[in-house]
């Protein structure tokens, strides 16, 4: 009988060692549904606490009776950034502040900042969130994990931090900028597991090739977590190419809590938005009204376990779908197609809708070109125009006909993708300045200087 019971054990300690929590990360659609309604009427009650949310219940004439099932939720209020600042600094605490131990916040730079709040047990949550994330795409304790992203404020860095080190990991805080130093702490710590976001990673990669480090031979990388910035499967691609590893892309918005909102498996096939955590809806960004199920729409997200600052169906901006089945990787969680930008980035030229995210996935079908790019929108003569401006790599040799014959081949393929014939500009590498550790510059929309 005992031999019989450690068999039992050890065959489930194999099959659970791809998850961190094989409770909840195997849980089924059925229990699911009922920890998301359970969590759902706890969260209303905490949101009552407030007064922002106290009247837009009476303002819809609902209740807490009026929440019977997971459909309900439609009857709730959706929450926007605007709430939050208007209500800034601490109008949408549920609790009171000497019950909270951390802030984070935006930038601010056009008004109030967004400011979030966390109790101990939010900070433990987002800490067991952001360690899930990096177990599911293969970290373990005995990796070197690097983040390059800023700390402070901004969540990206002590989210990261804080789940790497739950996993067991060495923690190299490099925190954001000086390349060349990121790239002495990777090869000389051996680090394994970095965290950037896509546009610097490619920046790291040309610093390499600048300094004559080969990323496959000279360092020990070999997993990638990427986010923070819209980003095409062929810059993916290009990424774990030419740095050696496999790019896994994550999801965080400051808002819920930060990184550790959505993160890829191994199979690479869409998001996992953790379900326990959030309650999420794709609605049409116009009507306000649910897609039907597998289209684009707006992401909108419920909080369901957190304490400090419950946000009830907040509209996140975020372009995204539901990708229908189930995911080979044995997690029932919903999955979430790579963003496809945001519904306030859409470019509107000519009276076509236009997303960065489109022009990004033509260009890097070309070798010639680099990763970065920008595009302005002015207007001459009364009418719109689009100009894109892309680096051309290292690779490329100075020859005109060669040169002409690219611009040209790039133009049709973007008139095809975007049904408007932009004027292309290919420009030498280093050109644009538009990368660097912080989200890449991809549009400059001058009309409004009209």
């Amino acid at each position: 009988m005992v031999l019989c019971s450690l068999m039992r054990t050890f065959a489930a300690m194999e099959r659970y060692s791809d998850y961190f929590n094989p409770e909840m990360e195997t849980m089924s659609r059925e229990d699911l549904n009922k920890l998301q309604f359970t969590r759902l009427k706890e969260t209303v009650r905490l949101c009552l606490n407030t007064e922002f949310y106290q009247e837009r219940f009476k303002q819809l004439g609902i209740s807490t009776e009026d929440i019977k099932s997971l459909d309900d939720i439609r009857k709730l209020p959706f929450t926007t950034k605007e709430d939050l600042r208007e209500h800034y600094p601490f109008g949408l605490a549920a609790v009171p502040l000497k019950d909270c131990v951390r802030l984070h916040s935006s930038s601010g730079t056009t008004g109030n900042p967004t400011v979030v709040l966390h109790t101990q047990k939010d900070l433990d949550e987002w800490q067991n969130a952001v360690a899930r994330c990096l177990w599911m795409v293969g970290s373990r304790p005995e990796d070197v994990f690097q983040n390059s992203a800023g700390y402070g404020m901004f969540t990206a860095g002590l989210g990261f931090q804080y789940g790497a080190e739950k996993v067991g990991m060495l923690t190299v805080p490099a925190a954001a900028g000086n390349t060349k130093r990121q790239i002495k702490f990777i090869t000389d710590f051996g680090t394994s597991v970095l965290h950037a976001i896509p546009s610097y990673a490619s920046r790291i990669y040309e610093v390499m090739q600048e300094e004559g480090v080969d990323p496959r031979k000279d360092t020990k990388l070999r997993i990638l977590c990427i986010g923070a910035e819209p980003h095409s499967e062929e810059q993916r691609q290009r990424i774990e190419k030419n740095l050696g590893v496999k790019a896994y892309n994550s999801y965080g918005i400051s808002e819920m809590m930060g990184p550790g909102v959505a993160f890829e498996c191994q199979e690479q096939n869409g998001l996992h938005i953790w379900e326990d955590y959030f309650i999420v809806e794709i609605i049409d960004p116009v009507t306000l009204e649910p897609v039907p199920e597998g289209e684009l729409g707006e992401l909108v997200i419920t909080t369901i376990n957190r304490e400090a600052m419950p946000l009830l169906r907040y509209r996140t901006r975020d372009l995204t779908r539901i990708l229908p089945g189930e995911c080979p990787c044995g997690r029932h969680h919903k999955r979430l197609a790579r963003l496809q930008g945001r519904s306030d980035d859409m470019m509107i030229l000519k009276g076509v809708n236009i997303f960065p995210i489109q022009i990004e996935k033509i260009l890097l079908k070309f070798k010639e070109l680099s990763t970065d790019y920008l595009i302005t929108l002015e207007t001459k003569d009364n009418n719109d125009t689009m100009t894109v401006e892309v680096e051309l790599s290292q690779l490329f040799t100075d020859d005109y006909q060669r040169l002409e014959k690219l611009v040209k081949e790039i133009t049709r393929q973007l008139k095809d993708e975007i049904l408007i014939t932009p004027k292309v500009r290919l420009v030498p590498k280093g050109t644009l300045n538009v990368s660097d550790e912080k989200k890449a510059v991809r549009v400059k929309d001058l009309r409004k200087l009209f």
